[in-house]
């Protein structure tokens, strides 16, 4: 739904964010290649992670996997450790098998054009117009967070961005916007001037080189727009992991069930709606694990640690449980755990709030 008549600023838009952004851009190593691996890396860490946070992420990627080839040949425990922190695993995943895609279909060379780059796993409409503008020159919009928001408060759209038919409607505007002289350079000011000018709490308004042809500045609605309706409330998930030990081993599991944190490793868990887990389960689920508990090791504290993710809450408590003898074959087998040392552990791909309970119990 428009608010505004939009033919006043097409003319300014592209031009005035062309000159905008030489003079504000941030300095950032991919935008200074065209290499397609190097800018479709980028934009897989990037998505739904800020610059700072993913930055470290980058550079140790390229380091590691300086090619798609090396990157394709990689165990996924390892690609998952080097992601570790960053949330989202799924893309990781995605992005590994995509490596390997292209390099099994397209014999390591990444497809020149947008709809070509959409034929990949886990590159959707967005990622494939950032590659193929940033590194082809081709007129495609991106579309991301900081565009919708650029273009629903310059152009007075007042359509839930949550509604995924309103895309139709803001790529519309956004390919009627981009030029074909520079499209690259044009997504890139778009997203940046989102990211730095036209921000989502505190834009600078004042120094707004569109502030004139800016319907939500005009009309006093820089606050209400870009519109997007809540999700819903985040559920909360109570977690008992039972931390089961043995001399200097200590059991974990790889998740492979479709739920958060697939492929990564944790503890045995048990799942209830409380807080707290009563002694007869704790027992009850060491024993259906195979394993007898040892009589002469005094109990150790719980230690409770809590884990924001975007849908949930996850209220984590840590039962130490330290065995009479190791797990014997048949159990491992059965429960999918497997015996590690502190060491071997830390260099497993896990959750961060896996991740932070070893840190904390074995430094």
């Amino acid at each position: 739904m428009h608010l505004s008549v939009l033919a006043p600023a097409h003319p300014y838009f592209a031009q005035a964010l062309l000159e905008w952004y030489p003079r504000h851009r941030r300095d950032l190593p991919w935008r200074h290649t065209r290499n397609p691996y190097v800018i479709w890396l980028s934009e897989v860490i990037l998505q739904q992670t800020r610059v700072k946070q993913g930055l470290p992420y980058y550079l140790d990627f390229i380091s590691t996997y300086p090619t798609v080839h090396d990157l394709a040949a990689a165990p996924e425990d390892e690609v998952l450790r080097h992601w570790q922190g960053l949330g989202y695993y799924s893309r990781a995943r995605n992005m590994h098998h995509t490596a390997q895609q292209v390099v099994r279909e397209y014999q390591g060379v990444f497809p020149t054009t947008y709809t070509e780059l959409l034929r990949l796993r886990g590159v959707g409409q967005y990622t494939a117009a950032a590659i193929a503008s940033f590194a082809f020159g081709e007129k495609v919009a991106v579309l991301d967070g900081n565009v919708y928001r650029v273009l629903a408060r310059v152009f007075g759209i007042a359509s839930d961005i949550a509604v995924p038919a309103t895309r139709k409607e803001f790529q519309a505007l956004a390919d009627t916007l981009i030029p074909a002289a520079a499209p690259d350079e044009f997504n890139q000011a778009i997203m940046e001037f989102g990211a730095i000018q036209c921000t989502p709490l505190k834009p600078d308004c004042l120094f707004c080189p569109l502030q004139s042809q800016c319907y939500a500045f005009q009309h006093g609605m820089v606050q209400e727009l870009p519109v997007k309706s809540k999700a819903k409330a985040s559920r909360t998930r109570y977690l008992h992991y039972i931390v089961l030990r043995h001399g200097d081993t200590l059991y974990l599991k790889k998740r492979a069930a479709k739920d958060i944190w697939q492929g990564l490793y944790d503890f045995a868990l048990e799942e209830n709606d409380a807080a707290e887990l009563p002694a007869v389960d704790l027992v009850g689920a060491v024993s259906r694990l195979g394993g007898q508990m040892a009589t002469d090791r005094a109990e150790e504290p719980v230690l409770a640690l809590r884990h924001v993710l975007s849908h949930q809450k996850v209220e984590a408590r840590f039962h130490v449980v330290w065995l009479a003898q190791p797990l014997p074959p048949e159990a491992l087998a059965a429960s999918g755990l497997a015996p590690f040392t502190p060491e071997e552990a830390h260099d497993l791909p896990k959750p961060v709030l896996i991740a932070n309970y070893i840190d904390k119990s074995w430094k």
